[in-house]
C-alpha cells in the first residue's frame, strides 16, 4: 500500500486553495533591526525589512536580555538536563517564575515551554479539577485556547465574540453553584480589538464563574509596568488566571500562567503537558527574566511603539489602504482573497524587500485574509514612508481596491485618546 498518495494528497488541496504556507528564511542581525537577510529558494541573498514580527519591542535583540542568555549559557550549559521534576528545575527559571507573579501581582506563576503549551495545559487542567464545570469560551479565541477546552472532559459552550450580554444569557441559565470557568483573551491578534474585561469580570463575580484571560499579546505591551491590558484597566486583581508568552513582547521563548497559589499547585501537578516536558533552559529563562525586570521600568519603550504603530495606521489609511480599525498595536490591511495576498506578499518581498506574511484560512476566516502589520519601535518613520510607497505599488499592480483616505486622528494629540499607552508621548 503506498501511503504517501494521501499525504500528497492532502497537500495538494492546500495548493489548490492557494493556503500552502510557504516559510521564508530570515537571518536577522541584531545590530540592525528591523532589517534582515533572506535567503531564497535559489541561493540567493537579499536585504529585507521585517513588518510582521511577534518580537513586538525589539526585545529579542535587547543587549541586557542578549548578556543574560549568553552568560548563563556559558554557566549552566544549553539544555535544562529533564522534566521540571527529574533534574530540569534551575534557579533562572525558579527566578522568571517569581518575577511574573510579581507582575501580575498574583501568588504564583509557572513556566511552560510554549504559550500554546500553557493553554493547553492551564485551560483543560483547571476545568477537569471542579467537578461538573462548564466552559465558556469566547467565539474568536486562539487555537491553543481551543485545544485546551477540547482536552478538557468539561462541557464547554461558545459566546459570541465580545458579547457580553449573551455571556450573560449563558451564565444566568446555570445554577450559581455550578463551577464555570469564562476563557477570553485581553487583544485579538488577527482583527486587533480589545475585550471588555471589567464587564466580563462584573458578570463572572454576579454569576460565580472564574476567569482565565490570555494576554500573549498584551505582556509587556500595556499598562505601567507592561503587565497587560488587564493592568492598564485596572482588572488584574479581579482576573483569576492570567496567561502570557514570553515569546512576543518579552522577546524570548515559553509560556505562563500566574494565579492564586493553589490553582497553580494543581496545574503543577496534574498537567501531563508540564509533567512530561522537558524544563525551559535556563539561559532561555535568564533572557526572558532580564525581559521582563526591563519592561517593567521601561514605559518609554511601550509609548514610542503606541507612536509607530499609530503612524503606521495613520499613514496607510490616508494612502486609502484597507486598515481594520481597531484600538490597539495590530495593523490589518485587508485583502479578502488568497491568491491575491499571497501575490501581494510575494511582490512587497521581490520588488520592496519589505516581508509581510499572508494570513490566510484557518487563521482567520476565508474571505478575510489579509497582511498583518505589526510596526515595532525600531520602524522609523522613514520605514513607515517605504512601506506605504511599496503597498500603494502592490494594490495598484494587483488592482486590489482602495478605500476612502480616513481623515480623524490627524495629530498625535488625537491618536493619545486612542492608544493610552501613547498618551504621555504626545504629552
Amino acid at each position: 500500500m503506498r501511503y504517501g498518495r494521501y499525504f500528497e494528497a492532502a497537500i495538494g488541496q492546500l495548493r489548490n486553495e492557494r493556503r500552502y504556507r510557504v516559510f521564508a528564511n530570515l537571518e536577522r542581525d541584531t545590530s540592525d533591526v528591523p532589517r534582515a537577510t533572506w535567503r531564497a529558494d535559489d541561493g540567493s541573498q537579499h536585504d529585507v525589512t521585517i513588518w510582521c514580527s511577534n518580537d513586538y519591542l525589539g526585545m529579542g535583540r535587547h543587549p541586557e536580555v542578549v548578556e543574560a542568555m549568553r552568560s548563563t549559557a556559558q554557566k549552566l550549559g544549553a539544555g535544562a538536563g529533564g522534566t521540571r521534576n527529574i533534574s530540569g528545575t534551575n534557579a533562572p527559571l525558579v527566578e522568571l517564575e517569581a518575577e511574573l507573579a510579581d507582575l501580575h501581582g498574583k501568588e504564583a506563576a509557572l513556566v511552560f515551554t510554549s504559550g500554546w503549551i500553557s493553554n493547553l495545559a492551564g485551560i483543560s487542567t483547571i476545568a477537569d479539577l471542579m467537578p461538573n464545570c462548564l466552559i465558556l469560551s469566547d467565539a474568536l479565541n486562539h487555537n491553543s485556547m481551543i485545544e485546551g477546552v477540547k482536552r478538557s472532559s468539561a462541557e464547554r459552550k461558545i459566546w459570541r465574540h465580545n458579547d457580553v450580554a449573551h455571556l450573560e444569557e449563558l451564565l444566568a441559565a446555570e445554577p450559581y453553584e455550578r463551577p464555570k470557568l469564562v476563557v477570553f483573551e485581553s487583544l485579538y491578534s488577527m482583527d486587533g480589538d480589545i475585550a471588555p474585561i471589567k464587564a466580563i469580570a462584573d458578570l463572572a463575580e454576579k454569576y460565580n464563574a472564574m476567569t482565565y484571560i490570555d494576554e500573549v499579546h498584551a505582556v509587556g505591551m500595556y499598562g505601567p509596568r507592561g503587565a497587560g491590558v488587564c493592568e492598564r484597566e485596572g482588572q488584574m486583581a479581579r482576573i483569576d488566571v492570567i496567561e502570557g508568552t514570553l515569546a512576543k513582547g518579552f522577546g524570548t521563548l515559553g509560556g505562563y500562567i500566574a494565579g492564586d497559589a493553589a490553582v497553580i499547585d494543581a496545574v503543577r501537578s496534574y498537567a501531563p503537558s508540564f509533567i512530561f516536558t522537558t524544563a525551559l533552559p535556563p539561559a532561555v529563562a535568564a533572557a526572558a527574566c532580564a525581559a521582563v525586570r526591563v519592561l517593567k521600568s521601561r514605559p518609554d519603550l511601550r509609548e514610542k511603539h503606541q507612536r509607530q504603530a499609530w503612524l503606521t495606521k495613520h499613514a496607510l489609511e490616508a494612502a486609502g489602504l484597507p486598515v481594520l480599525e481597531n484600538p490597539s498595536h495590530i495593523v490589518p490591511v485587508m485583502v479578502r482573497d488568497a491568491e491575491k495576498c499571497k501575490a501581494a506578499s510575494d511582490l512587497l518581498m521581490e520588488r520592496h524587500g519589505i516581508y509581510i506574511q499572508p494570513i490566510n484560512y484557518p487563521t482567520v476566516a476565508r474571505g478575510e485574509e489579509r497582511l498583518r502589520i505589526t510596526p515595532t519601535p525600531l520602524h522609523s518613520d522613514a520605514l513607515v514612508a517605504d512601506l506605504v510607497e511599496a503597498l500603494v505599488d502592490v494594490w495598484k499592480t494587483l488592482d486590489l481596491p482602495f478605500v476612502e483616505p480616513k481623515v480623524e486622528a490627524k495629530s498625535e494629540t488625537d491618536a493619545a485618546c486612542a492608544y493610552p499607552e501613547f498618551r504621555k508621548a504626545a504629552e
